[in-house]
């Protein structure tokens, strides 16, 4: 028997978890042959790509009802220390006692986390990067009428124009009209460093994107940096304040520090180097996924930090790594053509297509292809072990395959 360990029960790891099962169900093994076991601190998968919107609580699925159907053994503890010498892996259990797993493979697909400024009241920012965090907006934002009045009370400052600034600020726009009953809905900002909105995602969607700034109200302070926050508002570094009872941090990802404790070379956000079959450069028996890995999903062009590359990460990891134990041939890595679909609220939503992004759906098209993306397709199916299993085959696309 067989022990392969996956650190991590996001998109990446339910689904490397699935696809070693899948491998082993087609090579006629037993459900015993190849023993998984995934380690994570939450009940949980989160789908972490809803938090922006309204009760993010609700975005999440039981680990049990994906792993359990398929034999997958679960450990709800948090990877506190890998020792890739001694193929071991220290748990923090709930209990608070320490277990020490052995592994014959190791998956690392921990994800990532938002960056924290080291700003001067950094304690008052808000942000929606993981489940709890973005509880705690939602209900600060539901609260807001019960606040006491003051300049700020329904302003809300969004820090960072990236994918996730811009879908967060959005939202936020529409929520305030709706808290406020009013159609101009208080007054949003969005802060950014850089002289452009979206500076990452290219010129191609940026006139749409400006257009539903524009059409949703939201300032704009462009080349713009904020120096402190306080529990009434921001300042900018030219000495503008803001006054503002919501201020959102958005900007920055580096994924998990358990890679910094795996002898690879890692890139500018913390992820491991792997090669085309997504091991670990030069740690034998160790594999990266989603998150935690530098991968390469076209020639010139690593993976992003998003689902849309963890997933079939997860998948490709998983068909590798049963491979790599069976004696079978490893499957390069290579997912979907990329996309883009960003939601950008009651305006509708942009959908581009290849890394130069060029605009292929916008508005109400866009916005349905993207309620599709968030409400089902990144959605694991639970409870039939048929049913998940294969899905978890690395060959299967996503509708915006053919787009």
């Amino acid at each position: 028997m067989s022990n392969i360990l996956i650190i991590g029960g996001g998109f990446a790891g339910v689904w490397a978890a699935a696809g070693i099962k899948r491998q082993a169900r087609t090579s006629g093994l037993g459900e015993t042959d190849l023993q998984v076991t995934l380690v994570d601190a939450s009940d949980d998968m989160v789908i972490r790509p809803r938090l922006y919107e309204r009760d993010p609580q609700s975005y999440r699925v039981g680990l049990d009802r994906v792993l359990g159907p398929i034999g997958v053994r679960r450990v709800a503890g948090t990877a506190t220390g890998i020792d890739t010498a001694a193929k071991q892996v220290s748990v923090l259990e709930r209990d608070g006692s320490t277990t020490v797993l052995g592994y014959d493979k190791l998956v690392l697909a921990a994800g990532s986390r938002g960056v924290r400024p080291n700003l001067p009241g950094a304690e008052h920012l808000f942000d929606a990067d993981q489940m709890v965090s973005a509880a705690r907006l939602q209900h600060h934002l539901t609260r807001l009428p019960t606040r006491p009045d003051s300049p700020g009370r329904y302003t809300a400052v969004v820090i960072g124009a990236g994918f996730t600034g811009i879908e967060v600020v959005c939202e936020i726009a529409d929520r305030l009209r709706e808290i406020t009953g009013t159609t101009d809905g208080g007054r949003v900002v969005l802060v950014e460093r850089a002289d452009v909105v979206g500076p990452e995602l290219g010129a191609g969607p940026r006139p749409e994107i400006l257009s539903a700034l524009d059409a949703l109200g939201v300032e704009q302070r462009l080349g713009s940096v904020v120096s402190e926050v306080t529990a009434d508002g921001v300042r900018l570094s030219d000495g503008t304040t803001i006054p503002a009872d919501t201020v959102v941090w958005t900007a920055g990802m580096l994924a998990n520090p358990l890679t910094q404790q795996i002898p690879g070379q890692r890139d500018h956000l913390g992820r491991l180097v792997v090669d085309e079959y997504l091991r670990v450069v030069g740690v034998p028996d160790v594999y990266a996924a989603g998150d935690t890995a530098a991968a390469v999903a076209e020639p010139g062009h690593p993976v992003t930090q998003s689902c849309q590359h963890a997933v079939p990460q997860g998948k490709f990891v998983g068909q590798n790594v049963a491979a790599d134990l069976l004696g079978l041939d490893a499957v390069p890595f290579a997912p979907d053509p990329y996309v883009t679909c960003l939601d950008l609220g009651s305006y509708g939503a942009i959908l581009t297509v290849g890394w130069d992004r060029d605009v292929s759906l916008t508005k109400q098209d866009a916005k349905d292809l993207k309620r599709n993306i968030n409400a089902s397709w990144i959605y694991p199916p639970v409870d039939d072990a048929t049913t998940i299993l294969d899905h978890a085959d690395w060959r299967t696309t996503w509708p915006t395959a053919q787009l």
